[in-house]
């Protein structure tokens, strides 16, 4: 078994804990189903947001999914004049048989821009 890290992105709408909830929990399941993955397979998850969100921690998302045993930390990105507003980021290290070139990073909706070069 490798230790591997996936990365992943969603762009919020606005800044409501609500929202927020919503679309973290989306870009977890998401990276969770695309890799085949259960919460066993977590190492811990680094999450950030860009400075324009304040509503709530993305890391919340993860204990109301049922994440509640694996190291979660929450930070702000850097404030990039032009940068991509309202996005939260994902780095989770994790456990699985799959290659680096197999995981599959998952980056949602307009955050697909930010990297096109390995969103699937």
């Amino acid at each position: 078994m490798a230790v591997r890290a996936v990365r992943g992105a969603v762009q919020l709408e606005r800044d409501e804990a609500g929202h927020m909830d919503e679309q973290v929990s989306e870009l977890l399941t998401a990276v969770l189903e695309r890799n085949e993955l259960t919460g066993d397979d977590l190492i811990s998850i680094w999450f950030t947001a860009t400075p324009d969100l304040h509503s709530d921690f993305p890391a919340a998302a993860a204990r109301k999914l049922g994440i509640v045993d694996v190291p979660l930390i929450c930070a702000q990105e850097l404030d990039i004049a032009g940068a991509l507003p309202r996005v939260v980021r994902i780095l989770a290290h994790i456990e699985t048989e799959r290659t680096k070139a197999e995981v599959a990073h998952v980056y949602l909706g307009a955050a697909a821009t930010l990297r096109k070069d390995i969103a699937q």
